[in-house]
C-alpha cells in the first residue's frame, strides 16, 4: 500500500527539468482544467489546477472510494440491506429514489450513486461506513490526506454546496487514478449509461459516454456555485488520458470542452515505455557495502510523455550520485536518469536502488576508506 500510494502521488507531482517541449493546448472554456497521462503520470495541459473550487457531485468519486474499500475489506457485502434513513430518504438533489421501509442493498445503492448521482444513495452509504454522514467526511479528509490530496476538504459525501467544501484538478485527478488502478473490477460501473430502481429508469449525465466509445467514465457534477463540471477518461489502445474540466456553463459545455481536450491530447502527444519495471538501467558503484554494486532502476514501468512522433530524438544517461556508501535500501534514490529531446534538456527522473546492499564488516569498511581517500 505504501509503495501505491507513492506512485499516486508521483502522478501529478512536476517533474525537475521539464522543459516545455508539448505543443500548445486548444483553449478551454472552464474554470479549471487539466489533462493527465495516467501511464506516465504526466500533466499534458492545465489552467488553474491548483486553485480551489467546489466539486458538486465529483465529491462521490470520494464516497465511491470509500465503498470500494469497506468492500474489500468486507465490512460491507455487495448484497447486504442498508436501511434507509429520513435524512437519506429527504436528500435534496439528484436521487434514485430509495424509501425507508423498501429494502435496498449496496450493490443497488453504488449503481444509484455512481450512474444516477443520487444524493440519497450517497447518503445511505456514508451512513453505514461512518455510522453519520459527519463521520464518514472525516474518513473523507483522512483518505484525501493518504493520498496526496493537499487541497482538498470534503464536508459531506454528496457534493451539495457547503462554504467549506473544496478541492482542486490536481487533487480531483489524483483521486480518480487511484480509483481506476486499485478497484477495476468496480470502475466498470462508471460506463453503464442507465439504471433502473424503483420503476424509475435515469440516465447516466456523462454524454461522452454515447459520443466517445474510448470514453469509459468518470463523474459529472453540477451546483450554482460549482458550475458544470465532468471528469472524463478515455483509453485508446493502451495508453489512458483523464481529463478534469471545472465550471463550465452548461452541460453541453462540459462535454465539448472534455471531449476537446481528449483527442488533442492523443493526437498531440505520445507515452513512451522507456523502461520496464526492476529493469536493471546501471549497477553503480557502492562504498562499505557487502556488495560493490547495486542494482538501479524503476519499481515501475516508466513512460515518457513526449510530442508525437518525436520518440527517436530522444536520448538518455543515468548519473550516479556517488559516493554511494553502505547500507543502501531498497527504493532509495541512487541515480539520476536525465533525458534529452533533440538534442536539448526535457526530463529528469530519480533511480532507484532495486535491492538492498548492507553494510561490509570492518576490513571492508576499513579497505573502502582507505581507498576513497584516493578517490
Amino acid at each position: 500500500m505504501k509503495r501505491l500510494l507513492l506512485a499516486v502521488l508521483c502522478l501529478i507531482a512536476p517533474l525537475a527539468g521539464a522543459q516545455t517541449a508539448l505543443p500548445a493546448a486548444p483553449a478551454v472554456e472552464a474554470k479549471a482544467y487539466l489533462l493527465l497521462d495516467v501511464s506516465s503520470g504526466q500533466i499534458v495541459a492545465s489552467h488553474k489546477e491548483d486553485e480551489k473550487f467546489e466539486p458538486a457531485s465529483l465529491t462521490k468519486l470520494m464516497t465511491a472510494y470509500l465503498t470500494f474499500g469497506a468492500l474489500k475489506q468486507k465490512s460491507l457485502k455487495p448484497d447486504q440491506v442498508i436501511p434507509v434513513s429520513t435524512r437519506a430518504w429527504k436528500a435534496e438533489g439528484s436521487r434514485m429514489f430509495i424509501e425507508p421501509n423498501k429494502p435496498v442493498t449496496v450493490d443497488e445503492l453504488l449503481r444509484g450513486m455512481i450512474i444516477q448521482s443520487g444524493n440519497d444513495a450517497s447518503i445511505a452509504l456514508a451512513e453505514a461506513i461512518g455510522g453519520s454522514e459527519e463521520g464518514f467526511a472525516q474518513a473523507m479528509n483522512r483518505e484525501a490526506k493518504r493520498l496526496g490530496m493537499s487541497n482538498t476538504h470534503f464536508t459531506n459525501a454528496t457534493g451539495l454546496s457547503d462554504p467549506k467544501l473544496h478541492s482542486t484538478a490536481r487533487d480531483l485527478a489524483a483521486l480518480v487514478v487511484a480509483l481506476i488502478r486499485e478497484y477495476p473490477e468496480h470502475y466498470a460501473l462508471y460506463s453503464q449509461k442507465d439504471y433502473r430502481y424503483n420503476n424509475i429508469t435515469q440516465s447516466n449525465r456523462n454524454r461522452l459516454l454515447w459520443r466517445d466509445p474510448t470514453v469509459d467514465g468518470v463523474k459529472t457534477g453540477y451546483t450554482e456555485n460549482a458550475g458544470y463540471c465532468l471528469i472524463s477518461s478515455a483509453k485508446r489502445g493502451e495508453r489512458r488520458l483523464v481529463s478534469v474540466v471545472l465550471g463550465t456553463k452548461s452541460a453541453s459545455a462540459r462535454a465539448a470542452e472534455s471531449q476537446k481536450l481528449l483527442n488533442w491530447g492523443f493526437m498531440a502527444t505520445d507515452s513512451v515505455r522507456l523502461y520496464a519495471a526492476n529493469q536493471a538501467l546501471s549497477e553503480p558503484r557502492v562504498w562499505k557495502g557487502k556488495s560493490n554494486t547495486v542494482k538501479a532502476g524503476f519499481t515501475r514501468d516508466l513512460h515518457v510523455l513526449m510530442p508525437k512522433g518525436q520518440a527517436e530524438k530522444l536520448k538518455a544517461s543515468v548519473e550516479s550520485l556517488q559516493p554511494l556508501l553502505a547500507p543502501i535500501r531498497q527504493g532509495q534514490q541512487i541515480a539520476t536518469l536525465k533525458l534529452q529531446l533533440d538534442g536539448k534538456p526535457y526530463r529528469d527522473f530519480p533511480v532507484v536502488a532495486l535491492e538492498d546492499v548492507p553494510v561490509a564488516g570492518i576490513f571492508g569498511r576499513a579497505w573502502d576508506s582507505l581507498r576513497l581517500l584516493f578517490n
